[in-house]
């Protein structure tokens, strides 16, 4: 009996210590990268090492829950242990303007006397019949893209969408789609199977077909990074795994429609790996009306507030310090996951925006993020009543971002 049962009981509790695991991001100085070293230690603890970074001095290991952090750090080498936690990177404001709808009373008083008609609600509705125009969104049009794509459009500047994935069989993003991978399956299919990803890639670069919709760089190579579930949902470590992609793969720019309460040592890391390797990175600054968002509030991030039709701080926007341009984010319409075309708001959808306006300063000579930070700011205007805090610089101009 004894030895029948011993087997069972074996593999019952190698079940058990699996399920109750833990994930953590392990950071270790540079001198103790070779020779496994840092894998035999944690293999010593009883964890295992599950992915292994290639740019920073970090690693993934599991741990039995027995295993706390304090015996982690005891291991040579070792400088920071953080939790690898799964959580929602991704909340969609309501698609409301905040400019709110006129009374009754007060649209009979606006026929009475003719006034109060320059309100956006009404200065909105423009009689457009050129199919070019039509094709371009407000947020696009609010920035003078247009103006700007004499200017090459982006053409071969490399952006890389680090997001739910996209739908690269939609027809205004099928053209300019070039690649891409999907971290969270650990596959190069980053199919978008919750649609914010297809949404945000629309805005940085949909083909100009007068049909659907046009983004800031409707030239630009559109690279697809899949880091966040069909919930919405990621490890801390996919984003880093996700950024790592991108910039071994010599990105040009990256955005990053999502964000998170807290950073991450290995998180840092790679927004600095980043930067020195040339690359912009262009996050949201987060819609919880707040201070910035995790991982738009590292330095090296471009981040970006949002704006609504009438140049007004969006009401969920996230503000602060590192905030360095604002751009539009209500009721911005652009691809839907499945085809055709949908609308939505939050600083997911402003940052876009600025990513493709990166492109385009990219494609106009602007060598390096400090660069294309520097340029973006020159073409900004503070927008009237808000503070640097709500917008940064201001509001972009892509004609004099390429002039």
């Amino acid at each position: 009996m004894r030895k029948l049962f011993g087997p069972l009981a074996a593999l019952l509790l190698a079940t058990a210590v699996s399920a109750s695991a833990s994930q953590k991001i392990v950071s270790f100085d540079p001198a103790y990268k070779g020779g496994n070293i840092i894998e035999k230690g944690i293999e010593g603890i009883g964890g295992k090492v599950t992915r292994k970074f290639t740019l920073i001095d970090a690693v993934v290991a599991s741990f039995p829950d027995d295993v706390k952090d304090a015996s982690i750090y005891t291991l040579k080498g070792v400088t920071h242990v953080d939790e690898d936690r799964y959580i929602k990177w991704i909340e969609e404001a309501p698609s409301m303007n905040s400019v709110q709808l006129p009374s009754v009373e007060s649209v009979l008083n606006m026929v009475r006397t003719g006034e109060g008609w320059e309100a956006p609600v009404f200065g909105e509705i423009k009689a457009d019949t050129d199919p070019a125009q039509k094709e371009i969104p407000w947020g696009v049009r609010r920035v003078n893209a247009a103006a700007a794509w004499d200017y090459g459009a982006g053409k071969g500047v490399k952006v890389a969408i680090v997001d739910t994935g996209m739908d690269y069989t939609h027809p205004d993003l099928a053209p300019n789609y070039k690649g891409g991978y999907n971290i969270v399956a650990d596959n190069d299919n980053p199919m978008d199977d919750q649609g914010h990803g297809t949404h945000v890639s629309g805005t940085i670069g949909a083909v100009q077909d007068l049909k659907g919709v046009v983004g800031i760089a409707p030239k630009a190579d559109l690279y697809a990074v899949k880091v966040l579930d069909k919930n919405g949902s990621g490890q801390y470590s996919w984003i880093v795994a996700g950024i790592e992609w991108a910039v071994n793969h010599h990105m040009d720019v990256i955005n990053m429609s999502l964000g998170g309460g807290s950073g991450t040592d290995a998180l840092k890391q790679v927004m600095t790996k980043a930067k020195e390797a040339g690359v912009t990175v262009v996050c949201a600054a987060g819609n919880d009306s707040g201070p910035v968002n995790y991982p738009a509030k590292y330095p090296e991030a471009i981040a970006v507030s949002a704006s609504d039709s009438s140049d007004k701080l969006a009401y969920f926007s996230s503000r602060g310090a590192e905030i360095a341009v604002i751009a539009p984010g209500v009721s911005v319409y652009s691809t839907r996951k499945g085809g055709g075309f949908t609308t939505m708001s939050g600083t997911s959808m402003a940052s876009p925006h600025v990513a493709g306006l990166a492109a385009l300063a990219v494609g106009a000579g602007a060598k390096g993020p400090d660069a294309v930070r520097a340029a973006l700011k020159a073409a900004a205007t503070p927008l009237p009543g808000l503070t640097p805090a709500e917008q940064g610089a201001g509001l972009v101009d892509a004609f004099k971002l390429v002039r």
